[in-house]
Order: C-alpha cells, then sequence, then structure tokens
C-alpha cells in the first residue's frame, strides 16, 4: 500500500511539473492506477499537494539543520546547503508554481519550518557580517531562496548552468560581493 502510494506521489510530481493544472486522472493514469486508487489515498488535489510539499519539507529541514551544524560562516553553510538541496529543489520545482495559484496558504503554511531555519541561517550570516541588513532576515532568507526555485524551474533543459549559477544567484541576493560568492562556489557544477 505504501509502495503505490509512494509510486503515485512520484508520478505525480512529474506529471505536476510538466503540467501545474493536471487533474488526478492525469495522475492516476500515468501511474498505471484507475482514480479511485489514487482518491483512496489522497481524498482531493489539495491532501495530494500538502503531501507533496510535507515531503520536499522534510527532505530540505533535513539538509538544511545538517549543514546548519557546522560551525562554518554562513555564507559558506549556504553554499552546502544549496548545493545539498539542488537535486530537491529540482525536483519539487513545481510547488513555486502551485504556490502561486489556488494552494498558495496551504504550501506557505507548510513551509514555515523550513523559512525558521532559513531566516536563523540568515540572521546568523547578518550578525557575522557576510549577509546584508537591508532587509529583515526572514525576508532576505525568502528572496534568496525564491531565486533557487525560480532557477530550477527554468532549469527544465539542463542546458542552464543549473546548481551554481543558483547558489551564487543566491549569494548575491543575500549581499555576499560577487568575487567571494564565486571563490565560494569554486569549481562546483
Amino acid at each position: 500500500m505504501n509502495e503505490t502510494r509512494d509510486r503515485i506521489l512520484d508520478v505525480a510530481l512529474d506529471v505536476l511539473g510538466e503540467n501545474p493544472d493536471a487533474g488526478m486522472g492525469d495522475i492516476a493514469s500515468a501511474a498505471g492506477v484507475v482514480r479511485r486508487t489514487v482518491y483512496g489515498h489522497f481524498p482531493s488535489r489539495l491532501d495530494l499537494i500538502r503531501t507533496l510539499t510535507e515531503r520536499a519539507v522534510t527532505e530540505m529541514t533535513g539538509v538544511l539543520t545538517e549543514v546548519n551544524a557546522s560551525d562554518a560562516a554562513a555564507d559558506a553553510t549556504w553554499v552546502r546547503f544549496i548545493a545539498r538541496v539542488w537535486p530537491v529543489a529540482h525536483r519539487y520545482r513545481v510547488l513555486l508554481a502551485l504556490r502561486r495559484g489556488e494552494y498558495g496558504e496551504a504550501i506557505h503554511g507548510l513551509l514555515g519550518p523550513l523559512d525558521e531555519l532559513l531566516a536563523d541561517l540568515v540572521e546568523r550570516g547578518q550578525d557575522g557580517g557576510v549577509f546584508a541588513q537591508h532587509l529583515p532576515a526572514g525576508v532576505l532568507s525568502q528572496v534568496a531562496y525564491g531565486v533557487v526555485f525560480a532557477i530550477a524551474d527554468s532549469d527544465l533543459s539542463n542546458r542552464t548552468p543549473g546548481a551554481r549559477a543558483a547558489t551564487i544567484t543566491s549569494l548575491l541576493m543575500l549581499g555576499v560581493p560577487e568575487a567571494r560568492a564565486v571563490a565560494l562556489v569554486g569549481d562546483q557544477p
């Protein structure tokens, strides 16, 4: 039962990634099950979206908690976080599109734990003088992290610079000088 549920979630990410307006029938068809099976696991499309969001938050929070445990400077921690979270952000990029639509409030509410951790990291960087202070930490972290998802969303063909561009651009949004941002990223792909 959990195997079918997980397969539906994986397929839903792919289907919604191609078409954020896809319905439960489209997801069922792509997963090779009937609609009733999808609805048996997820009584509504909102339940499916919530579950995908919870999954994304769990993965991203785990990565951020792990990299934030070091004593590294906040900018270096940010680089490690984006490098490790890039595949997750790329996989869940559809949440950016869905967040702008009717599910925005639900998705935004579920992102709370991640938002708090990001704000804490940015505040640590502001206190340490490596991140700009022109915006409150919570807002600045959202701007910088939003850039990562925007680049992940535009990286559909994998012809764009991807993770490297997302990392450097997000560091620039955080107020890190370009030379430092490029040096921090190094030869990371």
